[in-house]
């Protein structure tokens, strides 16, 4: 806008309103942004929590069942082909395919107790987020 002033012409430039605004919105939309998300409720993070903890007691189960049973594939295998095996050796068989029974279970437990924990991963990257 142009102002006569005497012998002297000013030049005032305001900014449009729709500028303004535009400045004010994206200074607002800013500020939003750089606001941390937020956290999922209480009851899903409880959820989440009890998940993993009932996934790291099926691990436990699962490493000690493992432990219990033992390596008996060497004694399978020398069933399975028909060779004679000592009273020892049948012992360690009777104890480990009754391993195995405890195995496939505590293995099916930790499967799904895997599958029910997969929902606190998304928290826990939500939660542990390292900002850079």
């Amino acid at each position: 806008m142009a102002r006569t002033n005497g012998s002297k012409t000013e030049s005032v430039t305001e900014p449009p309103v729709a500028e303004a605004s535009v400045a004010t919105e994206l200074e607002e939309t800013t500020a939003i942004a750089d606001e941390p998300e937020p956290v999922a409720d209480t009851q899903d993070i409880d959820d989440s929590l009890n998940a993993l903890k009932a996934l790291l007691g099926t691990v436990e189960k699962l490493q000690k069942v493992r432990q219990e049973v033992g390596d008996i594939k060497p004694l399978l295998v020398r069933m399975l082909d028909g060779e004679v095996i000592t009273g020892e050796e049948l012992e360690q068989l009777k104890t480990g395919v009754g391993g195995l029974f405890k195995l496939v279970r505590a293995y099916t437990d930790h499967q799904t107790a895997l599958a029910k924990a997969q929902p606190a991963r998304e928290l826990l990257d939500q939660v542990l987020k390292v900002r850079s």
